[in-house]
């Protein structure tokens, strides 16, 4: 059975890192789980500190001195991962680990190298703020246009990847700028990304919702840069 490592990218999580843990804990008891704390302030870091080696073998919580952003949480992640399935999920509790096993599935099949979650191919969910829903299928029909495929949520907090295909690619992005720069170079190199439904649950901008407008327009920046160069 193959490995599965789970990276957890946390900043300023501290209502919600607790309870993430138990639920991933809870769906994949044999996982390995890193947690990388990116520079949090709000005492995120001190409740990961009851995550020690000896009372949580398979929780590792790495620390970095300052905040970096997402995308350099993840890169200290994959760095530190063993497992051979490597599963993104966020540290806020918008993303259900209940959804492991159809994320997982296609790989363990070999049906595919990557596997996204879409949260819009059906799945239950709460509301989402429209401008918001709006943005992320702007961004989703330029990847589409711009690498000839056919994603419907290429923003998704929940990708998979076989482990030597993402430790294979080159990644530059330190913050959110990771989701488009991750796509468009797994496209490129003709790695054909297979969706699943999943369930989500967003939360609002006054419940420590990071991502705004700026990120968008270096998401549509992002996605045109990797069209041409690499």
């Amino acid at each position: 059975m193959p490995q599965l490592s789970i990276i957890v990218p946390c900043y300023n999580e501290q209502a919600t890192i607790t309870e993430l843990i138990q639920r991933v804990q809870a769906s994949a008891p044999e996982a390995e789980i890193i947690v990388v704390d990116d520079g949090s302030t709000d005492g995120s870091r001190e409740l990961l500190g009851q995550w020690t080696p000896a009372s949580h073998p398979k929780v590792r919580v790495l620390r970095h001195a300052k905040n970096q952003g997402k995308g350099a949480a993840l890169h200290t992640g994959f760095s530190a991962a063993g497992g051979d399935i490597l599963l993104i999920q966020d540290a806020d509790l918008e993303y259900d680990p209940r959804d492991y096993p159809e994320l997982l599935r296609p790989i363990l099949e070999g049906r595919a190298e990557v596997v996204y979650g879409s949260r819009f191919l059906g799945g239950p969910r709460r509301a989402m703020m429209f401008w918001h829903m709006v943005a992320n299928k702007i961004l989703t029909l330029m990847t589409n246009i711009l690498y000839d495929t056919i994603l419907s949520d290429m923003e998704t907090g929940y990708k998979v990847f076989k482990a030597e295909v993402i430790k294979g690619i080159p990644l530059r992005a330190k913050r959110f700028d990771f989701e488009p720069e991750v796509t468009a170079k797994m496209l490129k190199r003709k790695h054909r990304i297979y969706e699943v439904p999943i369930s989500f649950d967003p939360r609002e901008y006054e419940q420590g919702k990071k991502i705004g407008l700026k990120d968008a327009f270096e998401a549509v920046w992002t996605l045109l840069k990797y069209r041409l160069v690499d």
